[in-house]
């Protein structure tokens, strides 16, 4: 046989996957395959397959006598929008995607090149899990993902993707990784199944309410995106990428800057309403401020009370950090804290400066939230802001309250740029419960007490609860015109472009998990 003709067709085989049947039964359940899916996300025709002839060694329960084309994931790299990744995708129609020895060493294998070349590396997960046949073999397979899973976080972006079920030890990669995308109805997380749940606890749920694409990413906040549909999705993680740079020793890549970076909004100077109980949408302030209004949030769905997301100012890659009004009044609750310090430990680690918009009444009360640990949840942000070397500019729009106004990055924090809005109020607490403590033997000596209240509710908000106040003692580098923020806080990023910062030597430090 010729042997050009014998590669092509060994090729030929890898390609087709487990076979025709399997691929159509893909197709039916909604499904793409793993090359279709690699070929939708990567550049057309960059990429380039590595370990295509990789096999199997298990000779156990008549696997000896199987072989399977790729041992059921596909590896390689290729380019989004010209620039390299490095990609692998488990593909389901080979023995269900099962992992096993080599299957794993091929992921390893394209895990220690990525960390090579310090290039972002996209996982796509579609597994039955362990290759029961390989029993220890593949455990070690796993173990071998995780660790360096942990030795590329904070190196290259890590981005995984749930394309069908993940179950068992296969979520832990997912979990270590940055980022994570779901498609509703496609996408199954979880560590022990609706079966073996019913089993052991005799509780009955469906694998979607249990580790769907919409219960990760509202309830559990393990998934960062969700997508309608995987084409949806691919183009989620090429915008996604675009916010981000190839390694933590390069700057993010500037993107040419269509919108004035002088531009005012007059809006802003109305935005906060007269009542200081009133909500508003911060959102609405964040697309106004952002270059051409584009914004892409990060974990949308998930402790709505924060904001967080990926901006461009003067083309530039901004992660926002804001206070929600809308939801619970801005508090900040333990799964806001662990979301927001989660997201700040990432722009850190990959050089994204850092814009924080704030309007905090304080940490939402409540024994659920003590007893749940909200003092060591909160620690998270504190500790997060506080260790982020990037450059760091704090907007404080209304409220400042307590702990919280340092949580959401005040200048002991090690904010850069504090800005003020005069509708700004900073203090320890709130003016209408300051004055009930600090004048509570006037209020009740007057006859009229409720006048008498509002009256010392005013003082103490003149006297303290006010951006002047802390603007005279340094606190707040300037009040400025809620119009003007955008160019304030542009030129700000900008003239803090050449920021360094020495930390004490150590081999790492100890973050309140």
């Amino acid at each position: 046989m010729d042997k050009l003709a014998e590669l092509r067709e060994k090729l030929e085989q890898i390609r087709s996957g487990g076979g025709q049947k399997t691929v159509d039964k893909q197709h039916q359940s909604g499904k793409l395959t793993a090359r279709e899916r690699i070929l939708k996300l990567l550049d057309q025709g960059s990429f380039v397959e590595i370990d295509a002839f990789v096999e199997h060694r298990c000779t156990n329960f008549g696997m000896g006598k199987k072989k399977f084309p790729g041992d059921g994931v596909v590896s390689g790299y290729g380019t989004i929008d010209g620039r390299l990744v490095y990609i692998f995708a488990q593909d389901f129609t080979v023995m269900g995607g099962s992992l096993g020895e080599m299957h794993a060493a091929k992921i390893v294998k394209t895990q220690q090149m990525a960390l090579k070349v310090g290039a972002p590396l996209i996982g796509i997960n579609d597994s039955g899990g362990a290759r029961i046949q390989e029993g220890v073999d593949a455990l070690s397979g796993y173990g071998k993902i995780f660790y360096n899973n942990t030795l590329a976080s904070g190196v290259i972006p890590q981005i995984s993707v749930i394309l069908g079920p993940c179950a068992g030890g296969a979520v832990y990669s997912p979990a270590i990784t940055d980022f994570v995308f779901m498609v509703k109805n496609i996408s199954k997380m979880f560590i022990t199944g609706p079966n073996v749940i019913e089993t052991v606890t005799g509780e009955k749920v469906s694998a979607e309410e249990l580790g769907g694409a919409m219960t990760h990413n509202r309830v559990s906040g393990v998934a960062h995106f969700i997508d309608d549909t995987e084409e949806e999705c691919m183009d989620h993680i090429r915008k996604l990428l675009s916010f981000l740079p190839q390694n933590n020793l390069e700057t993010t890549p500037v993107q040419p800057v269509k919108d004035d970076i002088n531009r005012t909004d007059d809006s802003l100077n109305h935005i906060i309403p007269d009542s200081p109980n009133k909500a508003y949408d911060m959102k609405n302030i964040i697309l106004t401020l952002a270059d051409c209004g584009e914004f892409l949030e990060y974990q949308p769905w998930y402790a709505q009370n924060i904001i967080t997301g990926f901006m461009r100012l003067n083309g530039k890659s901004i992660g926002v950090v804001a206070s929600q009004p809308k939801v619970l009044a801005g508090c900040l609750d333990i799964n806001a804290s662990d979301k927001a310090a989660r997201f700040i430990r990432t722009c850190d680690a990959f050089n994204i400066p850092l814009l924080s918009l704030m309007d905090v009444p304080g940490f939402l009360p409540g024994t659920n939230q003590e007893y749940g640990g909200i003092i060591r949840h909160g620690a998270k942000m504190l500790y997060a802001f506080s260790e982020a070397t990037v450059p760091k500019v704090t907007v404080i729009t209304r409220k400042a309250y307590g702990g919280s106004y340092i949580a959401m990055c005040n200048k002991e924090l090690g904010a850069d740029m504090v800005f003020a809005w005069p509708t700004s109020e900073i203090a320890v607490m709130g003016p209408d419960g300051a004055a009930n403590i600090i004048f509570k033997k006037e209020i009740e000596e007057a006859e009229d007490k409720n006048a008498k209240r509002a009256e010392k509710i005013e003082e103490y908000r003149d006297n303290v609860a006010n951006p002047y106040t802390a603007a005279a003692r340094g606190y707040v580098d300037a009040v400025i015109e809620p119009s003007e923020t955008r160019k304030r806080i542009i030129s700000s990023f900008d003239m803090l472009t050449g920021k360094r910062e020495q930390r004490p030597q150590k081999k790492h430090g100890n973050i309140p998990l």
